[in-house]
């Protein structure tokens, strides 16, 4: 019983090191690009992505171990959530060449990121 409880403790204290790792990276971000907002998308046993999206249309992404950490870290970062990544969310994005020859050009006959 004695293990159990040294465990939750030491769990609890890797899980408050990683809340406050993400959100000061969620707040680097937001100083870097204007402010931000974000979404939280359960990416099965990885965990859940933290999509942030800043007020100039600068995008990217970091990764929690669980639902629960991402939370924690957007809460604590002061970080919008939105409920889904559409609408005015999306909208805000902006992307580059590099983004349209990854995600598309391969599709229609462009240039591939060799």
């Amino acid at each position: 019983m004695a293990d159990t409880k040294q465990a939750d403790k030491q769990g609890g204290k890797q899980a408050e090191r990683r809340i406050s790792r993400l959100a000061k990276q969620i707040q680097a971000f937001s100083e870097k690009h204007g402010g931000a907002e974000g979404q939280l998308a359960y990416i099965g046993q990885m965990g859940t992505r933290i999509v942030l999206v800043g007020e100039d249309g600068g995008w990217g992404d970091l990764v929690a171990p669980t639902h629960e950490v991402a939370k924690s870290a957007a809460e604590k970062a002061g970080l919008t959530l939105h409920d889904d990544f559409d609408g005015d969310l999306a909208a805000k994005v902006r992307t580059g060449p590099y983004e349209w020859t990854r995600m598309a050009g391969i599709q229609i006959g462009g240039p591939s990121n060799g």
